[in-house]
């Protein structure tokens, strides 16, 4: 059983900058407070793969500040690739899982670590979870920065939860919507009138999601 993660509240004293004040409502998780629990979570995965090398699987493209930031504080030794997953839906909700991004490292033997940025409804990472154990791997652990349970159709649970989040529209450090707000340092929650007034925007040839809400 994994280790319980630190709720995230909307109670931040940190104000929203102002150039996003229009379009975020309020910071969820800072910046110091997301650095802090990544060294803590490190550790647990440097004492679960303590002695062996590990391939670290990460999914296209909300993962990426959230990677660099764990893998630098990991001292094991390490391979890493990348699955592409786009999520085709409307408006906030996910659609069709397309894998637009195969892995290139034969994880065949290896233990891996699959990264991902949110699990919500679970669809996204039992799915990779299904490719990946195709593969013939060791064994898989899964790592997430955010979970958010109340969305939960698969059952499926992370090993590595970076913060447990009410159900918001969550934005920032990697996390999207149509592709914007992924520069934000720290995990804010979207204003309702940004996401239900935006129009539908056009399939991207980006990997991860056509704009919809989070891939699952």
């Amino acid at each position: 059983m994994r280790a319980p993660a630190p709720a995230a509240h909307a109670d931040s004293p940190v104000r929203v900058p102002t150039r996003w004040r229009k379009e975020v409502e309020r910071i969820l998780i800072t910046e110091d407070e997301i650095a802090q629990r990544i060294r803590r979570m490190s550790r647990g995965i440097e004492r679960d793969f303590t002695g062996r090398e590990m391939v670290v699987v990460s999914l296209l493209n909300g993962t990426v500040l959230f990677l660099a930031d764990l893998i630098r504080n990991l001292s094991l030794p390490l391979r890493l690739d990348f699955i592409g997953v786009s999520s085709y839906g409307a408006g906030t909700e996910s659609g069709n899982l397309v894998i637009t991004k195969e892995l290139r490292l034969d994880v065949r033997g290896r233990d891996v670590l699959l990264v991902d940025d949110i699990l919500d409804t679970g669809k996204t990472l039992v799915r990779v979870m299904g490719k990946l154990r195709a593969l013939k791997p060791r064994r898989i652990k899964t790592c997430v920065l955010l979970n958010k349970a109340a969305r939960r159709v698969e059952d499926i649970e992370a090993d590595y939860v970076g913060f447990e989040i009410p159900d918001y529209f969550v934005v920032g450090y990697g996390l999207d919507f149509a592709e914007r707000y992924r520069n934000l340092p720290f995990v804010g929650v979207l204003h309702p009138d940004v996401y239900k007034q935006s129009p539908q925007p056009p399939k991207p040839a980006s990997p991860k999601r056509a704009g919809a809400r989070r891939k699952g």
